[in-house]
């Protein structure tokens, strides 16, 4: 067996992860592949994310800020050949159960995962924030997808209100999903209104908004939101999107706000990696997340 990396002079985020009973923050691997539109490897995701975390080292240069929130690694929801409808319960339990934390993080597999992840939370009382380029408001008449979540929460009885919807990308949606939106009531932020105003302010705008209408608030990291150039390993990532330092921003202004009970990062797939690009962009978006979790 090799050392901890804390014996050898590296603490790691690593170090971190493992089963703690008490600790403030679960990991959850949800690597959902089925129904995608856009086929690929998302099932490979959360095996990605924890064997890059032994390489990030818990210290902040920028902030002074050495991590030390512990996180239980609750392991991975079984979903091989699972389709959306199928993988509804276990994953929507498996969050369930991690309730009692300051945070849950589900790493998945594709988009399909955020369904279930906000109903964990309680339908009536959840606000659903997404970071995404993409509407994800196809009709589920065909059958739960990755291009679906968002339509199917409405269709669950969500009130659109409670939705905010940031990063969206032009030409890379449909008229009538944005019609579909504002019928809804869904609150929508365009990526040029990120990259003018400032991601992280605007997610903060919305958290506040969610705030007041929510007793707690789920948000979906779909990493396909950053620009393609940035982000080789989602096949839904576009050029024109968000940059990675504005995601890492946003995801620290997410994980400090004390509503956020629940995230997910869905779309990355290693199977796209140019060189270790995604594995490492994921584990620094997961250190965000616990540097916001420590300020709260």
């Amino acid at each position: 067996m090799s050392e901890p990396s804390e014996a050898l002079g590296w603490r790691s985020v690593g170090d971190l992860v493992g089963d703690h009973a008490d600790a403030p923050v679960a990991l959850i691997g949800a690597p959902l592949n089925e129904r995608s539109l856009t086929p690929g490897r998302c099932d490979m995701g959360p095996r990605a994310l924890r064997s890059v975390l032994p390489r990030l080292s818990t210290y902040d240069v920028e902030t002074g800020l050495e991590l030390d929130v512990r996180v239980h690694d609750a392991g991975d929801v079984p979903l091989k050949a699972v389709s959306p409808a199928d993988a509804f319960v276990p994953v929507r339990d498996a969050v369930r159960a991690q309730s009692h934390r300051a945070l849950t993080i589900l790493v998945g597999g594709n988009n399909a995962i955020t369904r279930p992840g906000a109903h964990a939370l309680g339908l009536d009382r959840v606000g659903v924030l997404t970071l995404d380029a993409h509407f994800d408001l196809r009709d589920t008449d065909q059958g739960l997808t990755n291009g679906n979540p968002v339509q199917a929460l409405l269709d669950d009885g969500m009130d659109g209100q409670r939705i905010s919807q940031v990063g969206l990308a032009p030409f890379a949606n449909t008229r009538r999903a944005h019609e579909k939106a504002k019928a809804a009531g869904i609150s929508v932020r365009t990526a040029r209104e990120c990259q003018e105003q400032g991601l992280a302010a605007i997610v903060t705008e919305e958290l506040e908004r969610l705030s007041g209408l929510c007793d707690a608030i789920y948000v979906d990291f779909d990493i396909d939101v950053i620009d393609r150039s940035q982000w080789p390993a989602s096949p839904g990532a576009r050029p024109g999107g968000v940059s990675v330092h504005a995601f890492f921003d946003a995801a620290r202004v997410v994980g400090a706000h004390a509503k956020v009970r629940a995230v997910d990062l869905t779309e990355y797939d290693p199977s796209l990696e140019v060189g270790d690009l995604g594995s490492l962009t994921a584990g620094r978006w997961f250190c965000e997340i616990l540097s916001g979790v420590a300020a709260r």
